[in-house]
Formats: structure tokens, sequence, C-alpha cells
């Protein structure tokens, strides 16, 4: 693979829980050849550290300010981190 591996979490600001979003974000990231995570946080926002080929993570950041029906997203922050021990999957945390 020529692309270059990176590692991003991102943050999803907007109406992004009780619609289905993590289960929406798993299947993406999945399709995209993604590993990493996603969760609710507390003040409802959802967290996804997602990682893998440059071109797919900018694909996956892209599908996140969309969302699954039923979501409104606001607004995506993101903080690019070192890739070192990724997870071998992507998996929904609770």
């Amino acid at each position: 693979m020529d692309d270059q591996q990176k590692a991003v979490q991102a943050r999803v600001h907007g109406k992004v829980q009780g619609v289905g979003y993590r289960v929406w974000a798993r299947r993406e990231a999945i399709e995209l050849g993604l590993v990493g995570w996603v969760r609710n946080e507390r003040d409802g926002t959802v967290t996804a550290w997602i990682a893998g080929g440059d071109a797919a993570v900018s694909t996956m950041i892209e599908r996140l300010r969309q969302g699954p029906s039923g979501a409104s997203v606001s607004k995506v922050e993101t903080e690019e981190f070192e890739l070192r021990d990724a997870p071998i999957d992507f998996r929904i945390i609770v």
C-alpha cells in the first residue's frame, strides 16, 4: 500500500446520540479498512479514534461530518495522533 498511515481522534458534536451513530460509524470504518473505536461521551458528543491509510482516514472524517440519517452533525473536531499500538479491528466502546 502506497498510502501513508495515520491516526486521528475526532469529536463529533450535534444530535449524534440516540440515532445509531456509533453502529453506523463502525460499519463505515470497516468498509474503509480502518481500525479504532467509537464511543458516546457524557456531554452528548461522540468520540472516534480512527487509524489507517491517509486517504481512508480523510474519507471517514468526511463521512463523520454527514452522519447517518437521523443525525444532525454541527461540528467535527480532529486531532492527529502518533500511530502506535493501533487496535486490530474497529469497536464500539460502551
